[in-house]
Order: C-alpha cells, then structure tokens, then sequence
C-alpha cells in the first residue's frame, strides 16, 4: 500500500448529470470546499453520469489550479455500462488486460492526470481471469499510471482469487447503520486478516432517504445523541462506521458544503461502546445476539 487517503473520501457519483450537474466552475468550487474540510480524496468509476462525470470533474480540477500532489484520485473500471458513448447491447463486465489499461488511460485523460492514486476493480466479474488482471495492474504500475490496486463489492473468497496474483490493498464495500451485513459475513474479518483497507460506499445507509420501522428507530436514537453531542445524525452514523476496527474509511457523497463542513467531525469523537451497540440494536429491531 503506497497511498495515504483522507480519513473521510469525497464521492463524485452524484456530481455529474447522474443527479447534482454541477457547472465547472461549481464543481472547481466544491473540490477547494472538500480540501478546507480535511478531506483530499476522490472517489470516481468510469460509468459515473454515464461515462461523463470523470471529464467533468477533470475540466474542473484544472480550472481549480489545485496542485496534483494536494488530492488523491481513486477510479473503478470493468462495468460495461449502456450509453450512448458506449457501443454496449447489454450490460456486463470487462476485465481483459487491454481493457483494464484502455479504461484506466482513458480515465488519466478524463481527469486531467498522469496517475491514479487507486484502481478498483468495480465489481466481480464470473469471467474475470486473475492472471490477466494481475498483468494489467503490473503494467500500469510498471509505468506510473496508478500507485495503488484494490476491488469494489468483491466477497473475501473473490478477493483471494485475485490477490493470489497480485497485491489487493483495498475493497470498496456496502457498509453502514442500516446495512451492516459486511461485519457479519466475513468480509471485514477477511480484511483485517489480509490487510487490506476498507472502503465504505453509502456509509449513512438509508435513514435519510427511507421511511421504515428500521429507520424510525434510529431517527428516536440518533435525535437523542444528536442532543448530546451536538453534531449532526450524519456525523454520528459516520463515526459508528469509523470505529469498526476493520480502519473503514467512509465515501461521503453529499455535495451540501454545511454538511460537509461537519463531516470532519465524525474523525474527532467516539460514541461510547453501548452508543455504538444502541445504533446497532436499533436497526436490527432486537438485542444482539
């Protein structure tokens, strides 16, 4: 593992014409927001605002004149997405060798940069050869054009199939309040093991955008530690997902600059263990185990 990587990641998914559409000059504004907060890391995929998003944020960091050296960059490849850009008939995956270079080369030119702090492999593919990838990553290594190499939504036993051939310093999983199955199926015991770095997408799960019993509970809980920490719920559900040992490191993806203003927080405070266990007994609905 070569890379240092805030401990709070910026998420772009929702950056681009896939939600926010955020102008350049928004996006170039956005991008100093995140660095006055402490968090200098990127997170990107190649299909984001259907091949588009890695351009936009590109156009937008050269427009910044922040200094390369300032953020760190992740991308994911091998989703075959349909769109127009795309001459794709069906979604699927796509981990050749000479796709995994074309897609990396392709997103260095999208963003404006001669390397990638991380690669991610997207998501496992059935087909997915680990020898051909493992000598993909060695060439991309080999000529500086990433630093680092891990998986997105890859099961420990997928990930031992890749890091047979090759050094897996990452694994971008589901991990949050409300969807905390990572912690029970092996998958961040798996990690610390091996040491490889989790990385958490949807870190706040669904208990701002649903309305269920799982939901309502927390909501009563959070409102209660709200009171007494005096942060926001989000930053509380953050610092749930950062005290798991296995080191998460959550992707925040709001683009709201009050709330990104507080993210920060989450680093700086711990819930006390029977919090921690109160979030979780909330969203089960029932006492642990």
């Amino acid at each position: 593992m070569k890379t240092t990587l805030s401990p709070i990641i910026a998420g772009t998914m929702n950056w681009g014409v896939w939600d926010k559409n955020l102008t350049t000059s928004e996006m170039a504004n956005m991008i100093h927001v995140c660095l006055e907060n402490k968090i200098t890391t990127f997170d990107h995929a190649d299909i984001y605002g259907g091949y588009t998003t890695e351009a936009s944020f590109g156009k937008a960091f050269t427009e910044s004149k922040i200094d390369r050296k300032k953020i760190q960059l992740i991308s994911k490849c091998g989703i075959q997405h349909i769109a127009e850009n795309r001459d794709n008939k069906i979604k699927h995956y796509d981990y050749s060798k000479e796709y995994i270079v074309w897609s990396v080369e392709n997103s260095l030119k999208n963003l404006h940069t001669d390397y990638l702090d991380v690669l991610l492999l997207h998501r496992p593919s059935p087909l997915m050869q680990a020898d051909e990838i493992a000598e993909a990553i060695a060439k991309l290594k080999s000529e500086g054009k990433i630093l680092d190499f891990g998986l997105s939504n890859f099961t420990p036993s997928q990930t031992d199939l890749i890091r047979s051939k090759t050094e897996v310093s990452y694994n971008q999983v589901q991990f949050s309040a409300t969807d905390f199955k990572a912690m029970l199926d092996g998958s961040l015991d798996h990690m610390q093991v091996h040491n490889i770095r989790p990385m958490a997408w949807n870190p706040l799960g669904t208990v701002f955008r649903e309305k269920t019993d799982q939901t309502r509970r927390l909501k009563t809980l959070l409102a209660e530690l709200v009171g007494k920490y005096h942060v926001g719920s989000d930053t509380i559900l953050l610092s749930w997902v950062l005290q798991h040992p296995a080191k998460v490191i959550p992707i925040a993806g709001t683009v709201n600059v009050s709330r990104i203003q507080q993210l920060y927080k989450a680093t700086e405070f711990k819930l006390e263990k029977e919090e921690w266990f109160a979030i979780w007994t909330e969203s089960m609905g029932n006492k642990v185990p």
